[in-house]
């Protein structure tokens, strides 16, 4: 389904779906940090049950997406990503705002990520509403063998 909202399109299926998150991942990740997937990975669990990709394009260009999966009453936010041009729009929120929606119709009680300490995307998380409730020390491993703890985070859906 297509909807749209002031020159944004939000997309959660089509045959496009793949290709425009593997561009926005290209482009919003750093390599420095391993923390993308590759095509096959994507695309392995896209078609799982209980999984959810929605992606939001501006103007017809491709600008961010998440990625996550729902289990019982509890949902984990796998990826979520936007292009640097596009950062600092309200796309990140406006992507979980959306996946905040259809938890609650859906009577998702929790939702869940792991994120990289010191990741600027935390101000976000905890912006959202994300609280802190563990972490998993020397979690990721950077290029040069830097480690870096990885932290949980959880937002209750009400």
């Amino acid at each position: 389904m297509i909807q749209y909202h002031d020159g944004w399109a939000f997309l959660d299926t089509g045959d496009s779906l793949l290709d425009h998150v593997m561009e926005i991942m290209t482009d919003a990740f750093d390599p420095f940090y391993g923390e993308a997937w590759n095509r096959h990975q994507c695309n392995s669990i896209m078609g799982l049950p209980g999984v959810y990709t929605l992606v939001v394009t501006i103007e017809g260009k491709p600008a961010g997406f998440l990625l996550s999966r729902t289990v019982f009453d509890e949902c984990e936010l796998l990826l979520l990503a936007v292009k640097p041009e596009f950062r600092r729009e309200g796309v990140a929120t406006a992507l979980f705002k959306k996946l905040i929606a259809k938890a609650k119709i859906e009577d998702t009680k929790y939702l869940h990520l792991e994120v990289r300490e010191k990741n600027p995307a935390l101000n976000l998380y905890y912006q959202i509403g994300f609280r802190e409730v563990g972490r998993r020390i020397n979690y990721y491993k950077s290029l040069n063998g830097d480690l870096y703890n990885a932290i949980t985070l959880r937002f209750i859906v009400i």
